[in-house]
């Protein structure tokens, strides 16, 4: 691979780049912290945007909002699903207009939406009665799209039960959100690290029924908010990004084909977070301590400088399983359990995931977490124990 380039579409992803290892061993920064090859970046927003070629993409900011990454998509021309008014401005900031930005989050203070629909935006998400009332007073005329539920089954990280409403509830309020002057749609999400492309089929289905039921009353329907789940490169295999983009083309002409076809063409929207940002970063660590509980015990007990409550957060029971990389790479390995440096017993990365590390593991190490670009830096602690944020750099 060039130095200055990413990999071609299909290609094996090597990490760390070169770009990434020439950084560090150019400024040889402390652990931890996150290096982002924004290459990485353009390539998969590329390679998303070839896969679901009539999708507008809207990128999910709360995977990682870093400047540099937000003005990379505002140059390539993508839209920002945001969860907060601090998103917004951060995109805002970063050059975006204020019609590329969807307010994505079905739960926001009535302060914030009028924020958000003074600053220019006009695209919102809800899923209750209760919710669009607030969208009614405080951001009137609007596009709003109902989000349903989902099981979330093959999703390393579900997103089910908090958010979405029952399909049929979702036909009444989105019918009265046209009563009062907006434009309406539908959205879902199949649960983030998706690994199974069909996934999509399902909830495109009720959709469909859906559209059917409002355009039955004169509705028609303006948005198919097909929700974020493009998966990141970590312990397991997942399908190539084009198995997604075939799978879900497919079910969107199956469901919605005539609708999808005609002069009333609903906007096709997706939400990819992890899948842009996830595989550009890596996050360097330093063993800070190897130990074992007992003389008999087979397995040691490895300390980062990073954990749960400094960007690790989504290892939570054990759910995203990171790659990692060591110095000693080849040499006799044997099972660890892995935990992170704060005095806190939740602070433990991997009990149950069978990881072997090399025997010569050694404090001062420095071990290579990869495919961490995503939902790291947002979910560091602003000091836990007196731990600073995750540091993070994109070159």
């Amino acid at each position: 691979m060039a130095d200055d380039t990413a990999p071609p579409v299909g290609a094996t992803l090597h990490l760390p780049t070169d770009r990434i290892r020439r950084f560090v061993a150019d400024n040889d920064p402390p652990t931890p912290c996150l290096v982002v090859d924004l290459a990485i970046v353009a390539e998969r927003y590329q390679a998303l945007s070839d896969s679901l070629t009539e999708a507008a993409i809207f990128y999910a900011v709360k995977a990682n909002p870093a400047p540099e990454i937000l003005r990379l998509l505002v140059e390539l021309g993508s839209c920002f699903d945001v969860a907060s008014v601090g998103e917004i401005e951060a995109c805002l900031r970063a050059g975006a207009q204020p019609s590329t930005i969807s307010y994505g989050n079905t739960i926001k203070k009535r302060k914030d939406i009028a924020y958000a629909h003074e600053m220019g935006v006009r695209m919102f998400a809800f899923d209750s009665a209760q919710e669009l009332d607030k969208l009614n007073a405080e951001a009137p005329g609007s596009t709003v799209f109902c989000r349903i539920l989902t099981a979330g089954e093959g999703a390393d990280w579900p997103l089910s039960r908090k958010f979405g409403c029952e399909p049929l509830m979702a036909v009444d309020l989105l019918r009265d959100a046209a009563q009062r002057g907006h434009r309406v749609g539908a959205s879902f999400h199949v649960g983030s690290q998706q690994r199974h492309p069909n996934q999509w089929d399902g909830p495109l289905a009720e959709v469909a029924a859906m559209f059917r039921m409002l355009e039955r009353d004169g509705v028609t329907p303006a948005v198919v908010n097909l929700g974020g789940g493009f998966p990141s490169r970590y312990s397991d295999v997942v399908p190539e990004i084009g198995a997604y983009g075939k799978a879900i083309r497919n079910s969107v002409a199956r469901h919605l084909g005539p609708l999808m076809n005609g002069p009333d063409r609903p906007l096709l929207i997706a939400e990819p977070g992890r899948y842009l940002v996830g595989d550009a970063g890596v996050l360097f660590s330093e063993v800070v301590l190897v130990s074992r509980k007992s003389d008999l015990d087979e397995r040691r007990w490895v300390y980062l400088d990073v954990g749960m409550f400094s960007g690790l957060a989504e290892t939570m029971d054990e759910a995203i399983r990171y790659r990692i990389r060591t110095p000693h790479d080849g040499s006799e390995s044997g099972p660890v359990v892995l935990a992170g440096p704060t005095c806190d017993s939740v602070d433990i990365l991997y009990d149950k995931a069978d990881y072997h590390l090399p025997m010569a593991l050694r404090p001062g190490d420095v071990v290579e977490i990869l495919s961490t670009g995503a939902y790291t830096t947002t979910y560091s602690t602003v000091g836990f124990n007196g731990f600073p944020p995750l540091k993070s750099y994109c070159v």
